[in-house]
């Protein structure tokens, strides 16, 4: 006996239903984005090694999937090293690609390429696959789609302001409210590292803290003792463990922490800035959260980081983040090209409109009449009135078997098509057509014009 496919861990099919869904998010997306002057661009599904490694910390770069080298990929390989068993320099020998782990290194590959041919500023989004060797969970996925929108070719904080707005719009859209867009800036990650007395050590310290909302308060202080981090410098964080309120007031708390860094000093004024923005032009759904323990350990980000929390009471991971990058085209040789983006996580996303129930009914609608099948003259008759409801924009479709015809309103049920037509012998003569309405099973004879102007 043949054994039972299955698909790698981390990755799924998606029924007909499970698709619409997806696409009813991918194009309320979409519609935003291009609303927002943002167009659109796509990159190749790996990129060389080099392109992606060394870019997301050493965190990152364990979770991208490589593609081993076509052919007799050992055969190039010293015996010593292949002896030695040493995966990291072994995996440079025979792996020279790899699977992209975001959208935003590949997109500064892009702008790097093709500089010459973009008008900068340049607003781009992009909505395709992305991969991540990590470990499966509710919400966490090794193979997912981002919704990326990045902005290059301008410091302007206005831009932040506008991805405050994009994420509402987009948000409220889809009808999901409550959503908390969190707000930080690296430079006030950078101020509360060098004021601890961690400054070379800003990384290991902002990848801890990043942790604090999944493994808490005292696991993270003692990673930070693991890295390296004095505890004279962790008990001076305690402050920002306990900050609260609104954010005024959480501003006016840090200005007292960082009124030695001249770094942290700018970050919290870039702040104040965004956030003054987002007062006078108002939010329709969303709110504007600042939390200064936010950090996404991410080695690019350089000022304003986002992350999007669910509505409250909804068990799940961020549904959204980005931040400001002022020299992500540096590391491919372009220099002092500031950019800033954000992403939307689209898989998560649509666990939490189906988790809140919040897919419109008509989202998973797909044939909204179908033909039963009495023969072949009938069905040849019922194949052009189909032709005449498609070229008026009414999915139709005829059984393609002529079976019992309790079968065939059976199938229809399943399918929750809402019309059935009768093209009979009788409807033949008279040159009309019986509509059922199955949710009422109610009959009706219309001719042609009637039966399209019923169903549209």
């Amino acid at each position: 006996m043949a054994q039972k496919p299955s698909i790698p861990k981390g990755t799924r099919d998606f029924n007909p239903q499970d698709v619409a869904k997806r696409n009813y998010i991918f194009s309320t997306i979409k519609q935003q984005f291009e609303l927002f002057g943002f167009q659109p661009i796509e990159t190749p599904s790996f990129e060389n090694s080099s392109t992606l490694m060394g870019k997301y910390g050493e965190e990152g770069d364990r979770l991208i999937f490589k593609i081993l080298n076509s052919g007799d990929y050992l055969k190039k390989v010293d015996e010593n090293l292949y002896a030695s068993k040493d995966a990291s320099k072994l995996t440079s020998k025979i792996s020279e690609k790899a699977l992209r782990y975001d959208l935003t290194v590949p997109f500064a590959r892009f702008v790097v390429q093709h500089q010459n041919d973009i008008d900068f500023p340049f607003k781009r989004y992009q909505i395709q696959p992305v991969w991540r060797a990590d470990r499966p969970q509710k919400g966490r996925f090794r193979e997912f789609y981002q919704c990326d929108a990045d902005v290059v070719g301008s410091d302007s904080l206005w831009q932040e302001v506008e991805f405050v707005q994009l994420y509402d719009a987009v948000f409220t859209k889809l009808g999901l409210s409550g959503v908390t867009i969190k707000i930080n800036n690296r430079k006030i990650l950078s101020g509360i590292a060098e004021v601890i007395g961690a400054k070379d050590k800003l990384i290991d310290f902002t990848v801890a803290l990043d942790k604090l909302d999944k493994i808490g308060e005292e696991n993270v202080k003692a990673e930070m003792l693991e890295k390296g981090i004095p505890q004279s410098g962790i008990d001076k964080l305690q402050p920002l463990f306990s900050l609260s309120g609104d954010f005024g007031s959480q501003v006016t708390e840090l200005k007292t922490i960082l009124k030695a860094s001249e770094e942290g000093t700018l970050g919290i004024e870039e702040l104040e800035f965004i956030n003054t923005g987002i007062e006078a032009l108002g939010l329709n759904t969303a709110q504007l959260q600042l939390d200064v323990t936010l950090a996404r350990g991410l080695n690019y980000y350089t000022g304003a980081i986002f992350e999007v929390a669910a509505p409250e009471g909804v068990a799940m991971g961020s549904i959204g983040g980005g931040g400001r990058y002022d020299d992500l085209t540096g590391i491919f040789g372009l220099k002092d090209m500031s950019g800033v983006g954000i992403s939307f996580g689209l898989d998560r996303i649509a666990l939490v409109l189906e988790e809140l129930n919040l897919y419109p009914e008509t989202v998973s609608d797909s044939v909204k009449v179908l033909f039963i099948n009495f023969g072949e003259q009938e069905a040849l008759a019922s194949m052009k009135a189909i032709k005449e409801l498609r070229a008026n924009g009414v999915r139709a479709e005829l059984f393609p078997d002529k079976k019992n015809t309790k079968k065939q309103f059976n199938y229809a049920n399943k399918r929750n098509i809402p019309f059935v037509v009768l093209l009979g012998d009788s409807e033949l003569q008279s040159n009309t057509y019986t509509l059922k309405h199955m949710s009422s099973g109610e009959q009706s004879q219309v001719d042609l014009n009637g039966l399209i102007s019923a169903v549209q």
